[in-house]
């Protein structure tokens, strides 16, 4: 799947939460948000003298959960 098709994908997913119509105002808030996951959690990984950004997708999904919570 390209990158583009994965992005339209999470923003139709994040459409579909929405009860009302979306505004550009999400979008760049989504895009904000993404961009601060990754910043809060990545960590690198050196392999054969090559160095990789890598975030955790377990981490991502206990955030998610930690996310949902917040208002229980």
């Amino acid at each position: 799947m390209k990158m583009t098709e994965r992005a339209e994908q999470i923003w139709e997913t994040f459409k579909a939460e929405l009860i009302v119509e979306p505004t550009e105002d999400q979008r760049q808030a989504l895009v904000t948000t993404i961009r601060e996951i990754v910043n809060e959690f990545q960590y690198y990984q050196c392999c054969e003298d090559e160095e990789d950004m890598v975030v955790d997708a377990w981490v991502l999904y206990a955030l998610a959960d930690e996310l949902e919570n917040l208002w229980k």
